[in-house]
């Protein structure tokens, strides 16, 4: 049943000192949920409604106090600031569920590789211990690609060269403490990296929800183009970041010259290089 007085008759009784400001909001209130199909909510509950004006209680009580009697009745007033607050709640909901979209999509495609770490020049180091059996050399490619070595991995192949797990790991261990600030650089860089690719994705749903002849499709589209060269441009640093250790480090932790570990590595890339096939 709709309230026998409007929002115009409740505003003067407030205004005459009949209603005090209390008083005054709880009819608003009532009079929004009694009418609420009137108030640009008529595709929701009236659960849903009460929940929302629960939660709107402080703008709505701001938005009484700054009325000011200009033209606009305080309905159209009141029903002007309802839409607003409402589409300002369904424009949140709709990025919500863009970027839960976005990150679903991410996590999920596998036809994109820029989630997984840079390729270690090495790549498949439980399959070389076949190829190189040389201890050592096996050792310091270990110590080369540290950055892709699990301590359960090198718990599995420490038998295979001779050290003891709790040695192997000691090494990689220093290796990680040596390299500490640099790691640190590079995962957040890779984080950052993700985010812009979310960004994008984000910004090509927004792009398809909103009509093509409209300003803010023009304005999103080239904040789509934008955040694509962005990507790219990152994705590109991102390929050229060495998270080897180098030689000189190596050399320092298994306490032996640089050029041992220079020769020993040239050995691995010698055996491991494709052989030209004779015609």
């Amino acid at each position: 049943m709709q309230n026998r007085l409007s929002l115009d008759e409740l505003h003067q009784n407030y205004v005459l000192g009949v209603l005090n400001k209390k008083e005054f909001e709880g009819l608003i209130f009532k009079h929004i949920l009694a009418n609420y199909q009137q108030f640009y909510l008529p595709d929701w509950s009236k659960d849903k409604c009460i929940d929302y004006l629960c939660g709107l209680y402080p703008r709505l009580t701001l938005a009484i106090d700054a009325y000011k009697n200009v033209g606009a009745s305080f309905e159209r007033y009141i029903k002007s600031k309802l839409y607003w607050f409402v589409k300002e709640r369904r424009s949140r909901e709709s990025d919500h569920l863009v970027t839960e979209y976005a990150c679903w999509e991410a996590w999920s495609a596998d036809k994109d590789s820029f989630m997984d770490p840079v390729e270690p020049e090495y790549q498949d180091l439980w399959a070389m211990r076949t190829v190189v059996s040389n201890p050592r050399q096996i050792l310091i490619l270990l110590l080369k690609s540290y950055f892709f070595v699990s301590d359960e991995f090198a718990c599995r192949i420490a038998p295979f060269i001779g050290v003891q797990p709790e040695k192997l790991i000691e090494l990689l261990d220093e290796l990680r403490s040596r390299r500490f600030d640099r790691d640190q650089e590079i995962r957040k860089f890779r984080e950052r990296l993700h985010s812009q690719y979310y960004r994008c994705i984000a910004y090509e749903r927004r792009l398809k929800a909103r009509s093509e002849d409209s300003a803010h499709h023009q304005r999103m589209k080239g904040q789509l183009k934008r955040a694509r060269e962005r990507y790219i441009s990152m994705k590109k640093r991102y390929a050229g970041v060495n998270v080897d250790a180098t030689n000189r480090q190596i050399a320092e932790v298994l306490g032996i010259p640089k050029g041992t570990v220079d020769s020993n590595l040239y050995a691995v890339k010698q055996k491991i290089k494709p052989q030209p096939q004779n015609p």
